[in-house]
C-alpha cells in the first residue's frame, strides 16, 4: 500500500514525538526515601531545610515523615494526614521539665513499597521528651527501631522498610541501585530545584518537532 506525503509525514511526527517524550519519562527516575516535614503552625506541611538529628522543636510542633518515591524536594509527597497538635497530643498531658512533639508517621501507599514489602498504617504518636530533645530523639522514644545508614541517613521507621536505603528506582535505574538519593531525609538541604516532569530542553524538543510536522503537512498538500 502506496502511503500519501501527508501520511507519512504524520507517522514520522508520531514517531518523533514518541522518541522525545520517551527521552523525558526515562528522566524520571525518583528515589525511594523518607522525606521530612514540619507543620507551619497551621494546617499545611513544609519540606524540611534541616535532618530531624539537627532541628530541636519547641513544645506543641508537629513533624512529619513520608515514606515515597519522588525525584526531589520539589516532586516529595507530603504526610496524608494534616499537622495537628491539638488532636495528636489530646491525651498526653504537658509534664514539668519535658516538651511534647506530635509526630505523623506516614509509610506511603503499595505503589511506594519495595517489592515484596506491604506499608504499615499510617499513624500518629504524641513524644514526650527532654526539652532539648531534636526531632530524631523525639521520633525513636515513640517509633523504634529506627534505622540509619553511614551517611546518617534515616532509612527505615519502626523496621520499615525492612532492607534498602534512598535506592533509585525508575526506567533507567537498572532495577534499583543504591546510589545516594538527590535528596534524603536526615541531613539534607531543601534547596535543589530541579522539579519533575519533562526539562524545558524536551518541552522545546517537542515544540520544535510539532514545527516542523506542521510544515511538512502544509507543503504536502500544496504539492496536491
Amino acid at each position: 500500500m502506496r502511503r500519501t506525503p501527508v501520511t507519512a509525514a504524520l507517522l514520522l511526527l508520531i514517531g518523533v514525538l514518541l522518541t522525545v517524550l520517551g527521552a523525558g519519562s526515562a528522566q524520571a527516575a525518583g528515589y525511594r526515601y523518607w522525606s521530612f516535614w514540619e507543620g507551619d503552625g497551621g494546617k499545611n506541611w513544609a519540606y524540611a531545610t534541616q535532618g530531624p538529628s539537627l532541628v530541636r522543636p519547641d513544645d506543641g510542633a508537629v513533624q512529619g515523615f513520608r515514606f515515597s518515591v519522588s525525584e526531589d524536594s520539589q516532586d516529595s509527597a507530603q504526610p496524608r494526614r494534616a499537622p495537628d497538635f491539638g488532636a495528636i497530643c489530646a491525651g498526653t498531658p504537658a509534664k514539668d521539665g519535658t516538651k511534647r512533639i506530635a509526630l505523623v508517621i506516614d509509610p506511603g501507599t503499595a505503589a511506594d513499597a519495595p517489592d515484596g514489602e506491604k506499608p504499615p498504617a499510617l499513624r500518629t504518636a504524641c513524644a514526650q521528651v527532654e526539652p532539648d530533645a531534636s526531632t530524631a530523639e523525639a521520633l525513636a522514644s515513640v517509633a523504634k527501631p529506627l534505622r540509619y545508614d553511614s551517611s546518617a541517613m534515616l532509612c527505615a521507621i519502626s523496621d520499615y522498610p525492612a532492607s534498602g536505603c534512598g535506592e533509585q528506582v525508575g526506567e533507567d535505574s537498572g532495577a534499583s541501585d543504591t546510589g545516594d538519593p538527590a535528596t534524603a531525609s536526615a541531613t539534607d538541604d531543601a534547596s535543589d530545584g530541579s522539579g519533575g516532569g519533562p526539562s524545558a530542553g524536551v518541552l522545546a524538543g517537542v515544540g520544535a518537532v510539532l514545527l516542523l510536522g506542521i510544515a511538512a503537512v502544509l507543503q504536502a498538500r500544496r504539492r496536491r
